[in-house]
């Protein structure tokens, strides 16, 4: 399977896509510091900046699956003051146009889209159901589900919601869904920080999240700043794992 990522980040897609076996042909981050880590991570993958100036014609049906966590600055829950939740109407979330024009360009098999769940409430639900109907333009089927990091084992819940499109060619069999593995092991257990009992629903194994450095650890402010920033915006590459093992067993032959 060949996998392409837009609003690549600090490649959260493409470290699941690599657990999968599967070959990360191209990446595509605007942001300078962040390309030279993947570079430094993915050097085999095609590197591209701007979404807005990348021609991806040269990737025509050479992708099975391409994916995108497009900017959900204009959707977020924090967006309350000011202009408020513009929704795909913003210069940020509206970079989802980008990535319909990605989709027409390289017709890959399949699409992983991933954003805040509030995206499914901005401007009264009209920006949802524009993202559905593009996808419809383009000869694509859609599921999607608000999937849980602690659905994964993570510490924490971590809302988010993940789309799976999927060309009209590709049949899945009555019950079947692309979200099947996502919470295949989930259990409950009680997290205590700082004295409080939380009670979170979770599953299989987690390794230890990356901690907070600050100046205290040795490090600059700023270098802990770039790494929360990543962290922040970054998906759940296990939530994504899952969601592509589905996609696996589910490729054309």
């Amino acid at each position: 399977m060949k996998h392409g990522s837009l609003f690549t980040g600090i490649g959260g897609f493409d470290l699941a896509a690599e657990w999968m076996g599967w070959e990360n042909v191209f990446q595509c981050e605007i942001d300078h510091e962040k390309r030279i880590d993947l570079e430094r991570n993915f050097p085999k993958s095609n590197q591209h900046d701007d979404i807005t100036a990348t021609d991806f014609t040269v990737y025509r049906d050479r992708i099975d699956v391409l994916t995108g966590g497009f900017p959900c600055q204009d959707a977020s829950l924090a967006k309350q003051d000011g202009e408020g939740q513009q929704g795909l109407q913003g210069s940020r979330t509206g970079l989802f146009f980008e990535f319909v024009r990605a989709i027409e360009e390289t017709r890959p098999r399949f699409i992983v889209a991933e954003n805040v769940s509030n995206i499914l409430k901005t401007n009264g639900g009209q920006d949802f159901t524009r993202i559905l109907t593009e996808l419809a333009r383009m000869g694509y089927n859609a599921e999607w589900r608000v999937c849980r990091a602690s659905e994964v084992g993570a510490p924490h819940h971590r809302s988010r919601l993940y789309l799976v499109a999927y060309a009209n060619s590709i049949r899945l069999q009555t019950g079947e869904t692309f979200f099947s593995y996502v919470s295949e092991k989930v259990a409950s257990f009680t997290w205590r920080p700082f004295g409080a009992t939380i009670q979170i629903s979770g599953g299989g194994a987690w390794n230890t999240e990356p901690p907070i450095l600050c100046v205290d650890d040795g490090l600059p402010t700023k270098l802990a700043r770039k790494a929360i920033h990543g962290y922040g915006n970054a998906i759940v590459p296990q939530v994504a794992f899952q969601i592509f093992k589905a996609i696996q067993k589910h490729k054309p032959q």
